[in-house]
């Protein structure tokens, strides 16, 4: 507790339900956290995603905007407050010739194992730009049909070896619910997380991680295998608990210092 000096989230599932605004108390245990570290939020989607279900809903002065720190699409990029907006910091992109292979492979693989679904809601594949998403049920789909289709991972699971093993020059991993994501080799949340420690001059010992995917295979398990210590949850209200008793004694921390 004495060295935290970051504390890192997943976003769907972790911050919010997939897809989904913030709630308010969320929001206003972030802010309280903001005042006592540096945060991180490394996730799967864009960075707009980042903006209607987090920033739009956040009341930050801007010394907590400094403090914050975004990664979308797994860590392939970087945002951070500066002069008044979010500046991006790097982007790892993926070329057109490797966006083109991963859709085919993506689209073929997830037919011949007959996970492509008739009934979708918004675009199954999304280029990211970093990254090349596949959503079985599409990227709008209701929380409730997501978590519904996949309940074991299974299906996920078979689909990303598939996708994996004829895509060996790419990282491949499980996102959400019902999403594989796949980007450049090497390039994965450990990598944001590698990014973050070298920029804020830290090590592993400073950071603490918070997600839903830490299972071998998840988009969160880089982030452990590299020796950070996390906090694995299933649902934001458990995040919210967690950070609310963090807060308590990160404030009683500084009180003893004073």
């Amino acid at each position: 507790m004495n060295d935290l000096r970051v504390v890192a989230f997943d976003l769907d599932d972790t911050l919010a339900v997939s897809k989904s605004r913030i709630d308010r108390r969320m929001a206003e245990l972030l802010g309280h956290l903001l005042n006592e570290v540096e945060v991180l939020i490394i996730s799967g989607g864009r960075f707009e995603q980042f903006e209607s279900q987090v920033l739009a809903h956040l009341e930050l002065t801007e010394e907590q905007r400094g403090r914050l720190h975004l990664m979308p699409t797994c860590g392939t990029r970087y945002y951070r407050w500066q002069d008044l907006a979010w500046r991006q910091v790097y982007a790892e992109d993926l070329s057109a010739a490797d966006k083109a292979r991963v859709i085919e492979v993506l689209t073929e693989s997830a037919k011949a194992l007959d996970l492509w679904e008739a009934k979708t809601w918004g675009d199954v594949i999304e280029d990211r730009g970093s990254q090349i998403t596949f959503s079985a049920l599409g990227q709008s789909a209701p929380p409730d049909e997501k978590y519904g289709w996949d309940p074991d991972g299974g299906k996920k699971k078979r689909l990303r070896d598939a996708v994996a093993e004829k895509l060996p020059d790419l990282e491949v991993r499980g996102g959400g619910s019902t999403s594989i994501d796949v980007t450049r080799k090497g390039v994965d949340k450990a990598y944001g997380m590698r990014k973050l420690l070298e920029c804020l001059d830290l090590k592993t010992d400073n950071v603490l991680f918070v997600g839903d995917r830490l299972d071998d295979g998840g988009n969160d398990y880089p982030v452990k295998a590299m020796g950070i210590q996390c906090v694995p949850v299933t649902r934001w209200q458990e995040t919210a608990d967690y950070v609310e008793a963090l807060v308590d004694d990160l404030v009683k921390l500084r009180a003893q210092r004073a």
